[in-house]
């Protein structure tokens, strides 16, 4: 009579659901995105404003401003486009303070997830909504009169910078959703980044401001920002009379994106970890 053994099954382990931080970038961007697509009253409110904010600049304040030999939408609309990042960020930081009041930022924190990639998620989703927004700014800019005076080659990567730069803003304005609370404190907060795109090359030149203004005018990162893609765009023989060369604003340019990425980014994480 034979005996007749159990077989001996391999012990069942849990599979390790851990999401590696590619996927976990890749997932919160992609549900930012869907997020911002299935609300379009914000693009097309924003829209409706930066038309609204470049016409009245074009027109209404561009025949009191001088700006030498450049027509002044010429030298607007590089400004325009670069500081337009500023103006759609008040609907980032909201964005993220409205995470936190609907509780989801504390799911993603009881998930086994990196942190990090949280937050990188949410700055890449912003960046490729704001590269959206350049997009439709940069064409309102050709609709009022902008033309290109350099190469497509020097254009695209004005453009590129424009993108760097909403990159390096997009860590300013999650920061600020993360440590508002509510997403009307975040707009409200938002508001204070607003004097660095005025008190800038963005719209005039630096040399009509007051002398103790433009000190500061000149080296904060928005000036810098905007100086690098006006001379990529215009050119450097243009008239703009910029006192450093195009290479000295594009090098400043990613110096700044680095610092204010780096410094918020940092802010943003640990604020993310402390909850």
């Amino acid at each position: 009579m034979q005996t007749m053994t159990a077989p001996v099954l391999a012990p069942i382990t849990a599979p390790d659901r851990t999401a590696g931080p590619i996927t976990t970038v890749i997932e919160v961007a992609r549900r930012t995105i869907r997020k911002f697509a299935r609300s379009p009253q914000l693009a097309v409110v924003g829209t409706i404003q930066g038309a609204m904010f470049l016409l009245i600049f074009r027109y209404v304040f561009g025949g009191a401003i001088s700006t030498g030999s450049v027509a002044y939408v010429d030298f607007l609309v590089p400004g325009f486009v670069v500081t337009s990042v500023l103006f759609a960020g008040s609907s980032a930081a909201s964005g993220v303070a409205e995470d936190i009041e609907a509780g989801f930022i504390d799911r993603l924190r009881s998930l086994p997830i990196p942190r990090s990639s949280v937050m990188a998620g949410r700055a890449l989703a912003d960046t490729i909504t704001a590269t959206w927004g350049l997009l439709v700014t940069t064409a309102l800019g050709f609709a009022v009169g902008f033309r290109i005076h350099s190469g497509i080659g020097h254009a695209l990567a004005a453009f590129g910078l424009c993108i760097v730069a909403a990159y390096a803003f997009s860590w300013v304005f999650i920061y600020i959703g993360l440590a508002s609370g509510t997403a009307q404190a975040a707009q409200g907060i938002s508001l204070l980044v607003f004097p660095l795109t005025f008190v800038s090359s963005a719209y005039v030149p630096v040399s009509s401001m007051p002398g103790w203004m433009q000190s500061f005018a000149e080296h904060q990162p928005v000036t810098v920002m905007v100086d690098a893609v006006r001379s990529l765009v215009l050119g450097s023989d243009s008239g703009i009379h910029l006192a450093h060369t195009t290479g000295y604003y594009v090098v400043g340019t990613f110096l700044w994106a680095a610092v204010l990425s780096l410094g918020f980014g940092t802010l943003s994480i640990l604020r993310y970890r402390k909850g």
